[in-house]
């Protein structure tokens, strides 16, 4: 177990950093926050330090990459989150997960676009003649 309020000084410090916090880092934090440290050092060099790509770029790249991993919803629409909030688009976004189309197929960019469709409201268009639900 870690100090309770040292971890809660990292948790905050990793929130005010990223944006955001995973329920693993919370439960990691608790647990055992050498570890923790540890990873989120790795994540802070490729990612939360300032380096040649903007932050946007990175949230973008990574949206994809969770995507094609086939992330948990919940970690995609962090990320989601944190791209509009640094003022990407819906669109810029939605372009980012198309890209997973070629290469990792339809499964895949629907996983991503079913979160984005939540996370940003997107509405879609009913058709006026009778369907079949597609296997949905």
């Amino acid at each position: 177990m870690s100090d309770p309020d040292a971890a809660l000084d990292y948790v905050n410090e990793m929130a005010r950093t990223r944006g955001y916090v995973l329920p693993y880092h919370k439960l990691m934090a608790n647990a055992d926050i050498d570890v923790l440290k540890a990873a989120n050092n790795l994540v802070a060099a490729a990612y939360t330090d300032d380096r040649k790509l903007d932050k946007a770029t990175k949230e973008l790249i990574f949206i994809t990459s969770l995507t094609v991993m086939r992330a948990s919803p919940g970690h995609i629409a962090s990320h989601i989150r944190v791209a509009l909030d640094l003022g990407v688009s819906p669109q810029e976004i939605l372009e980012a997960i198309e890209i997973t189309l070629p290469e990792a197929g339809v499964v895949t960019f629907q996983h991503g676009f079913t979160v984005w469709a939540e996370v940003v409201g997107a509405q879609g268009i009913e058709p006026t003649i009778e369907t079949h639900d597609g296997g949905n």
